[in-house]
């Protein structure tokens, strides 16, 4: 689907290099036809050499010259960028913002005209090509341009279409701050394995992997978790004395707290960044 589309990147950060990055492996798409823009010139040469892809400084080349145009720019700058381009844009082009906690709503603003647009977030885990990401679409998108974004973004990950006024704060407190919480939850048991006596360095690999391979394990069997950990935990056996204590210390309930926290706050940023679109007019 996107063999013949040119696609240009505004911005060329560690963002929008993953995701040329995954199209190029992924075969999704020709270096030739994608077009990057940044300010950084350094960072654009490198570009260009790596993955031999087109370069500029010019933000309006690189919408003037693509199908779709992904703004890979940080949120506080993105109102701005928007303002520089919006003249190049119209409904002949796919507009994909992933400027986390920008609502769709302050996109549109931000433009002032109706264009094709998509807002999507990745997370971290895109540097290496294991992105959760979630895609929302806007008024305007025709069909098929959701397949599109799919495609680019599943090239860095998995990726899921969600509504985005009632679930895209829920998907930021689940998986776009998810890492976080998986961090210092490995973080945590390599810390008790240097406790029970394992050295550091063998301690965080062994929470690491045993953390991928139970995520591996999930998503290839489709077993629901409770059934894997049933699998696990034998009577009378070390793993349930393990949960028993877990359970014990409310770790259901304090991820379920932790998500509704993330999600209440996002919703609040996202609030935020519509009147800050709305003033920058």
């Amino acid at each position: 689907m996107l063999k013949d589309k040119r696609i240009g990147f505004i911005g060329g950060g560690n963002m929008g290099e993953a995701l040329i990055s995954g199209l190029i492996m992924a075969n999704s798409a020709k270096p030739e036809n994608i077009t990057c823009s940044d300010v950084r010139k350094d960072a654009l040469q490198e570009l260009k050499d790596k993955y031999g892809v087109n370069t500029t400084t010019d933000n309006n080349e690189v919408v003037r010259n693509s199908d779709i145009i992904v703004y890979a720019t940080k949120p506080q700058i993105l109102a701005s960028v928007l303002k520089e381009t919006a003249d190049a844009l119209d409904q002949s082009k796919l507009v994909i913002s992933i400027a986390a906690g920008v609502p769709l709503a302050a996109i549109a603003s931000g433009v002032g005209k109706e264009l094709r647009l998509i807002r999507v977030m990745p997370n971290i885990c895109a540097f290496v090509k294991e992105s959760a990401t979630a895609i929302a679409a806007g008024d305007f998108v025709l069909e098929g341009d959701v397949e599109m974004a799919k495609e680019i973004f599943d090239s860095v990950g998995i990726s899921v279409f969600i509504q985005e006024n009632v679930l895209m704060d829920a998907f930021t407190g689940l998986s776009g701050s998810g890492p976080a919480y998986m961090f210092l939850i490995i973080e945590a048991m390599a810390d008790a394995g240097v406790k029970m006596g394992l050295s550091r360095k063998d301690s965080l690999l062994l929470s690491a992997q045993t953390m991928l391979g139970s995520a591996k394990m999930l998503l290839e069997s489709k077993e629901h978790p409770g059934q894997l950990k049933d699998r696990v935990t034998s009577p009378g056996g070390t793993s349930i004395a393990g949960i028993h204590t877990l359970e014990q210390g409310g770790l259901r309930t304090t991820i379920i707290d932790c998500v509704e926290v993330a999600t209440k706050r996002s919703k609040e940023l996202g609030e935020a960044t519509i009147k800050n679109f709305e003033n920058s007019k």
